[in-house]
């Protein structure tokens, strides 16, 4: 197994704060989560999340003009300059205090900067290498109170800073005799949003409170930097307009607002989660709606002033309407609270996951959530997938456990207890007709029918609270660890109590069957990972995994990371497709990969780098600890806007006086194809792929094995012994162009006379290349060639295949699904084709005769 995973996506989380940006061709949409930014694009639905962190989570993106760089200023004040082609950072810089608004000029020749009560201005970073690309330009100081909003002139020459002090001031970004600096007032709030009208340095002015007001200049664009003639001549402002986005009576307060040039409209967003959108300057109100009871933090209107990005801070949620149609382009939404679980669906298409929000969600691939169900009213605990994939079974600590269809997407079964529990751990037998689900207080397994939803069994014998099942992939054999020190192994249909019983030095956290069936790994509380034999009930094996778990250091504990390390432990397992290793993640901020045949860590991931989580510190800090405590205990976020809250409380909406997330991992599962394998985090939903590209593996190589040996069978029309060659060699690239070549009357013989070494390796790579190939029918007589010739030795080897067959499934229903929408698109597109070249066939037999 190649051991080359890199971090891919993030799922689970579309939005937590700071603002939104869209694409230069407004077609995606830029959203931060956490220390990371995920790009969505809104045209072919999917999501792609940017492999750069920041330090601490970020507060601004600011994207350059041409759309190849971006600025991402985390909490803190540092800065990251970025390229969003190359996706990689090119330099790292720090404002030192906190940053409210970075706004780059419409040339990209400057961008300005608040913080604090200044503005700063900085030159772009250009096409020259420097050692410092951010070169100051100017500071520029006026405010009485910290600055909140900047706006630029369609020329660059002018911009403008709204304060907190209910103010906004107008600079020259060069020197110029007929202005510099101006003043305007009018508003009793402090301001949210300034914004100049096209080709003009007439401005509009936002405030909380939902005043408007229209400010008018004496001079136009274009005359702006000619010579002052008197002292008269100087640039003036004038107020011409007042208008208030809520009524008096209505006391909600303006969060959000941006402002269109070209269409003119004004789109504001309010605490109650409701946005309006007018038009200006004669302030005609054109629509009103409301996404949510939450407040709108951010909203951003694309270069075509046809979508209206909008994201709420508080539910995570991320929404692109089209004013126009009156339709959601997207609307997504994470889970609110921390997610529990993970499964992927059999073909390694979908992700369903559970969260403490007590909801379930379905993830495809591409990063998008198509189906929520939220039936259950209190965390879930656990989900699964069924064996065919179409159905869906969590449980929940409500002490209910639903079934959920994946056609019509509704809650088709609910398995209750006699007496109410609280399910902390499911598992499904291979068929999946048996549903089991183990209770936390009562140490009991409970075991229903899916088809009648009829209480089978209820397996008694543990002592202490059971922590995990696992059903085994190949028969109906159950196993339960509890905190008991004892592993049970149960025959779910023989109705004998439990086949065996394992004994173990200390409490059980996690069980895991490998997916053959034939050893059992578990996790206990000292952080070792053991290894059983099932038909003969011995431990086969051990790791420590005391020094992998790298648990880092909380902010009000008074030791240092080491000294926490050993009291974590493993939490949840789970075995790589080909049964070799096992993945393994706990309460800390690592994940481990084992190799169960030399006993022994083979790499280890760190989920995230930023220090805005709790226990991510390795080292104790005295001068941040006091007589009375820690200073992270001491909340000093801005609440002046937020209502009073509940204290001592953690959990819930407008319940957290101040609290830290603490960094961990809750659950880890790999993909049935091998390929990938995803963690739920505090972060979110981690995913990591195999990039066989950074790795050099050959096969069989040899002096005579060159690319030039390849080409020369090429030509002369060997082409069985190119292809092995090619294939011992271990280059994609030869391998597509060997591949390509053969004619298609060939492949039939060409398979004929493969090896079984090298028919898994073609089978590999023509599952790869039906993903993203063009040459669909190609790879499929491919397909259906080797399938014919060696089905059955295939079949014999159907164990250590599996996640072969499975990535080729995947591949196959993901391309059947993209034609089958094209196709359906484009059917009166096509008829109309068709019925015209009948017509013109027609016509033209008319002539000839």
């Amino acid at each position: 197994m190649k051991f080359s995973f890199q971090f891919s996506n993030l799922l689970g989380v579309v939005y937590r704060c700071g603002n939104l940006n869209f694409s230069v061709d407004g077609n995606s949409i830029f959203s931060p989560v956490g220390n990371k930014i995920t790009k969505f694009d809104l045209k072919n639905n999917a999501s792609h999340t940017l492999p750069i962190e920041t330090n601490k989570n970020i507060n601004y993106v600011a994207i350059s003009p041409n759309g190849n760089t971006a600025i991402l200023v985390d909490e803190d004040g540092a800065a990251v300059l970025c390229s969003l082609i190359s996706r990689t950072i090119l330099h790292h810089f720090h404002f030192h205090k906190k940053v409210e608004c970075i706004k780059f000029s419409p040339d990209g020749r400057k961008f300005v900067v608040l913080k604090e009560n200044i503005a700063q201005v900085y030159h772009s970073p250009g096409n020259k290498i420097n050692f410092n690309p951010f070169v100051l330009h100017r500071v520029y100081h006026g405010a009485y109170d910290d600055t909140s909003c900047a706006c630029w002139s369609d020329d660059s020459s002018v911009f403008a800073v709204g304060s907190l002090d209910m103010s906004t001031r107008i600079y020259a970004a060069e020197p110029m005799e007929r202005l510099s600096m101006f003043a305007v007032g009018g508003h009793k709030d402090a301001i949210v949003g300034v914004f100049f009208e096209k080709n003009s340095l007439d401005i509009y002015t936002c405030s909380r409170d939902g005043a408007v007001v229209s400010w008018e200049c004496s001079a136009d664009l274009e005359d702006i930097k000619t010579a002052q003639l008197d002292p008269s001549d100087k640039i003036r402002y004038s107020k011409t307009a007042r208008h208030f986005l809520n009524e008096p009576s209505d006391m909600r307060q303006l969060t959000a607002v941006d402002y269109h040039k070209e269409t003119r409209i004004l789109v504001s967003g309010f605490a109650n989660g409701v946005f309006q959108i007018h038009e200006m300057p004669d302030f005609n109100p054109i629509q009103s709606l409301s996404i949510g009871e939450r407040a709108i933090s951010t909203i951003s209107v694309n270069i075509s002033g046809d979508w209206i990005g909008l994201g709420c801070h508080n539910g995570g949620e991320l929404v692109v309407w089209e004013w126009q149609s009156e339709s959601f382009i997207m609307k997504q939404q994470g889970h609110y609270n921390n997610m529990t679980s993970v499964a992927y669906s059999p073909d390694g298409q979908y992700l369903a996951t559970g969260g403490e929000d007590a909801k379930v969600k379905v993830w495809s691939m591409c990063g998008y959530c198509f189906v929520t169900f939220s039936e259950h009213t209190a965390g879930v605990t656990d989900v699964e997938f069924s064996k065919r994939g179409q159905v869906v079974v969590s449980a929940s600590l409500d002490g209910t456990v639903r079934a959920f269809d994946l056609h019509r997407y509704r809650n088709f079964k609910t398995f209750t207890s006699p007496r109410p529990t609280q399910f902390s751990s499911l598992a499904l037998d291979v068929s999946g007709d048996i549903v089991c689900a183990s209770a936390q207080d009562t140490f009991e397994v409970f075991v229903w029918s899916m088809q009648n939803g009829r209480l089978l069994e209820v397996l008694s014998g543990h002592e202490g609270p059971i922590a995990s099942i696992h059903f085994s992939p190949v028969a109906a054999l159950l196993a339960t660890a509890s905190w008991d020190n004892t592993v049970k192994l149960w025959d779910v249909f023989e109705n004998k109590g439990s086949r065996e019983t394992l004994h173990l030095s200390t409490d059980a956290l996690c069980v895991a069957f490998r997916p053959d069936g034939k050893e059992l790994a578990v996790g206990t509380l000292d952080s070792q990972i053991t290894f059983w034999d099932v038909e003969n009930a011995t431990q086969t094996g051990s790791v420590e995994g005391k020094f992998d778990v790298g648990a880092g250091r909380s902010a009000s504990q008074l030791v240092t990371a080491k000294k926490t390390a050993s009291s974590k432990s493993f939490t949840s397992l789970c075995y790589s497709a080909d049964g070799r290793c096992i993945l393994a993640a706990g309460k800390s901020k690592n994940v481990c990969i084992y190799s169960i045949a030399e006993q022994m860590l083979v790499k280890k991931f760190e989920i995230s780098t930023n220090m805005s989580l709790d226990g991510m510190q390795e080292m104790l800090n005295r001068h941040k600890m006091t007589e009375f405590g820690a200073m992270a205990l001491i909340d000093t976020t801005d609440n002046d806007n937020q209502s009073i809250t509940l204290p001592g409380v953690i959990k819930g909406d407008m319940s957290s006086r101040f609290y830290i997330p603490e960094a961990k991992v809750s659950c880890v599962r790999f993909s049935p194809t091998g390929q990938q394998w995803a963690a739920t985090t505090t972060e979110g939903l981690l995913v990591y792929s195999l990039n066989s590209s950074l790795t050099f593996d050959p096969f069989e190589l040899s002096v005579n094995v060159t690319p030039d040996a390849v080409m020369h069978e090429l030509k002369e029309g060997q082409w069985s012994s190119a292809l092995m060659l090619s294939f011992r060699l271990n280059e994609a690239n030869l391998i597509q162009r060997v591949v390509e070549s053969i004619p298609v009357s060939q492949v039939s013989v060409v398979c004929q006379g493969l090896a079984n070494v090298y028919v898994r390796k073609l089978l590999a790579f023509v599952a790869k290349q039906l993903e993203n190939s063009h040459h669909v029918e190609f790879y499929l007589d491919w397909c259906q060639a080797l399938l014919l010739e060696h089905g059955p030795s295939i079949k014999v080897e159907s164990s250590s295949v599996m996640a072969l067959l499975r990535t080729l499934q995947k591949s196959l229903t993901t391309r059947r699904d993209e034609l089958s929408k094209l196709c359906d698109s484009n059917t009166y597109t096509l008829q109309y084709i068709i019925c015209q070249a009948k017509m013109q066939k027609e016509e033209d037999t008319t002539e000839e005769t």
